[in-house]
């Protein structure tokens, strides 16, 4: 199958759904692809709380369906599909699929991230029976049980809060020398009775038919920790493998923009984390998605 639209956002997460709304209300004829849920990966959060207008934070699984709603009423379309690559079609763009190709006048690339795993042992082997990535999805599983969250950001420290209310005991093991989550949710969390943090650099985790314990190392010290489970937030990974050759990426992999959000190859633009020198809010990716929606109308409509 192969289809025609002005305008191919792909990624239906704050950047790519701000994207799709703000061109489409343009005038443009805007087709979102999207292989998750919309709001992408803000989907499992279970509190949003710096995303402006929620004073009291808001589930991603509601934020992302009120912005979907949004770019809906603006006249966006909507595919369920991944996109395996982009080919240059004279100027315009092949945007292909496991399901079928679009061909688009322009294309915006807000597919961002995906999960950094922590490359140790039994991480693999565990995944599904103890290791997790959503605790709003998982943690009733460890109820009353100890549980370790990897990771020092903010998304490690937001979901160590959910499972507070559900697990026994909760052990964030970060790093580096000191968590770098904002003060605020720092705060928040160390407040909690049942939740301590601990600096360290896990080398492996153990059990049997499931989780039964995280080693890591803190100086010349092994440390050995039982629990049930582990929820792996090591940090996030541009999801723009897809892309190939076709436009240049940083070292880490995100996509090389210029101030408009275009890359170097006219008509194609990105915006949110996929991008490189984004800044990691979500307010910062709504404006992204704005500005590279109208970057993307204009050139449009220049041809």
């Amino acid at each position: 199958m192969e289809r025609e639209a002005g305008l191919v956002v792909i990624g239906a997460g704050v950047a790519g759904l701000t994207a799709a709304a703000v061109a489409a209300s343009h005038g443009a004829d805007v087709l979102v692809i999207e292989q998750m849920a919309p709001g992408g990966q803000i989907s499992t959060v279970e509190a949003i709380r710096n995303f402006p207008g929620f004073p009291e934070g808001i589930a991603g699984y509601e934020l992302g369906p009120l912005l979907q709603q949004q770019a809906e009423e603006a006249g966006a379309a909507f595919q369920f599909d991944s996109v395996e690559r982009i080919e240059a079609d004279g100027a315009r763009f092949r945007v292909i699929g496991a399901e079928g190709a679009v061909i688009a006048g322009a294309v915006i690339v807000a597919a961002g991230s995906r999960r950094r795993p922590l490359g140790v042992p039994g991480e693999a082997d565990f995944t599904g029976r103890g290791v997790s990535h959503c605790a709003s999805c998982d943690g009733g599983f460890f109820r009353g049980q100890p549980v370790v969250v990897v990771g020092g950001g903010d998304s490690a420290f937001d979901e160590a809060e959910v499972l507070a209310e559900q697990v026994g005991e909760v052990v964030i093991v970060h790093r580096e020398a000191a968590p770098h989550a904002r003060s605020s949710v720092r705060e928040r969390v160390e407040a909690l009775g049942n939740v301590r943090a601990v600096s360290g650099d896990v080398v492996a985790i153990e059990g049997g038919d499931g989780v039964a314990r995280v080693r890591w190392r803190a100086g010349d010290e092994t440390v050995e920790q039982p629990c049930a489970g582990v929820f792996v937030y090591a940090g996030l990974d541009p999801a723009s493998d897809f892309l190939g050759d076709l436009v240049a990426r940083d070292q880490r992999g995100a996509i090389v923009t210029d101030a408009g959000l275009q890359t170097a190859r006219p008509g194609l633009f990105a915006a949110g984390d996929i991008r490189s020198g984004a800044v990691a809010l979500l307010a910062s990716a709504a404006g992204e998605g704005a500005t590279a929606a109208l970057a993307a109308v204009r050139y449009l409509a220049s041809r």
